[in-house]
């Protein structure tokens, strides 16, 4: 069996949420006999493939994007020339040019999509986007959806449930490398025996500004691990209201995030848009047995994190609940670490990145039978 997936970035130019998951499926199916490619854009202006851990990346030259809609020239050749060699492609929704790409090719090969996101920020031109986004998602085999709270708030998904399958994003704890003594020590020293931390790409969606107002009258370090098109934004915010508690640290070696991961006393995910999905990092403080803080945005947020047993759900957009969760779990160490070990408990219970790849490969299977 080989396997195409498609979507407009990959590893190893960016490393969010969708990226990382596709990587996990990629090399995860590698170890279960699934050829694996997947084609990508790269800002690189020479056409390239990788092999990384035991799967093949091609990357073809980004030409230009309009409202962050990646384009390539060069694309519709080599997808036609990798979708011949595949038995099944796997779509990564929403990218406006896949779509045009799928029906360009007149491909007759089973087609899944794992449905990431609803189209939020650009509402104005999802009316243009729309006829063909829907005759897309009409086209293809099965839609696959990653939370159940997702596909029950999602319109778009609702109107295609006889299609919809739910899988759940996986992480393998394997290939998080454990942290070095030193590491640990340097980051104890430097952060304090106990600090909140975020980990992520700093967009608009990630609510980062309101922790900013939540951290405010607080004195526990708050750590922010990423960086993004809004850093900027957010260290001027931080100095403008006189924070002496935030700790931006940038982009992060695995090691160095594993090491965090291990002495944070909880994980604070503030995300208050529809735009977050799900929340890898999120999902990772679960793996590494610490209690979460997040609001109820209708996603697989709250898949993730069940209030009062894994951690705290807040409102969105709101400092002073954020503020208040922060406190508990700082006030209240027993329990912190009690939801912790329930949110360990749910990750391997959940979301390990076995339980996704053998969802995928049967859907895989059923899909190439039919």
């Amino acid at each position: 069996m080989r396997v195409l997936h498609f979507y407009k970035t990959s590893f190893p130019d960016t490393v969010g949420g969708i990226e990382q998951v596709i990587n996990q499926i990629a090399r995860g199916m590698s170890k279960l006999g699934v050829e694996t490619d997947v084609l990508s854009l790269t800002p690189e202006r020479v056409p390239s493939t990788l092999e990384i851990d035991g799967y093949l990346t091609h990357r073809v030259p980004l030409d230009f994007q309009i409202a962050s809609t990646g384009f390539s020239y060069s694309a519709y050749s080599r997808f036609k020339q990798l979708a011949k060699q595949a038995d099944l492609i796997h779509y990564h929704f929403p990218w406006p040019f896949m779509d045009v790409m799928h029906f360009a090719a007149r491909l007759k090969k089973p087609c899944l999509v794992t449905y990431h996101s609803d189209i939020i920020r650009q509402k104005h031109l999802l009316k243009l986007y729309r006829p063909l986004m829907n005759r897309f998602l009409a086209s293809v085999d099965k839609i696959v959806a990653s939370s159940p709270n997702y596909f029950s708030t999602s319109d778009v998904l609702k109107e295609l449930s006889h299609k919809v399958d739910v899988i759940p994003y996986g992480l393998d704890r394997a290939t998080y490398p454990p942290p070095t003594p030193d590491a640990l020590r340097a980051w104890r020293e430097r952060l304090g025996p106990r600090f909140f931390l975020f980990v992520g790409v700093l967009r608009y969606y990630k609510g980062l500004h309101v922790l900013l107002k939540a951290a405010q009258g607080t004195d526990y370090p708050i750590v922010i691990a990423g960086s993004g098109p809004i850093e900027r934004e957010l260290k001027n915010q931080s100095e403008q209201i006189g924070l002496k508690n935030i700790h931006f640290l940038g982009v992060l070696s695995e090691s160095d995030k594993s090491a965090l991961l291990t002495l944070c006393h909880g994980v604070v995910f503030p995300s208050h848009l529809r735009s977050e999905a799900f929340g890898i990092s999120l999902l990772e403080g679960a793996m590494y047995g610490k209690p979460m803080i997040s609001s109820e945005i209708g996603t697989g947020t709250t898949f993730i994190n069940i209030s009062k047993k894994t951690g705290l759900v807040v409102p969105p957009s709101d400092p002073a609940a954020l503020r208040q969760a922060m406190q508990y779990l700082w006030d209240h160490p027993d329990e912190a670490a009690l939801m912790g070990t329930r949110a360990e408990e749910r990750y391997y219970k959940l979301f390990t990145a076995e339980n996704m790849l053998m969802a995928y490969r049967t859907l895989y299977e059923n899909l190439i039978d039919s």
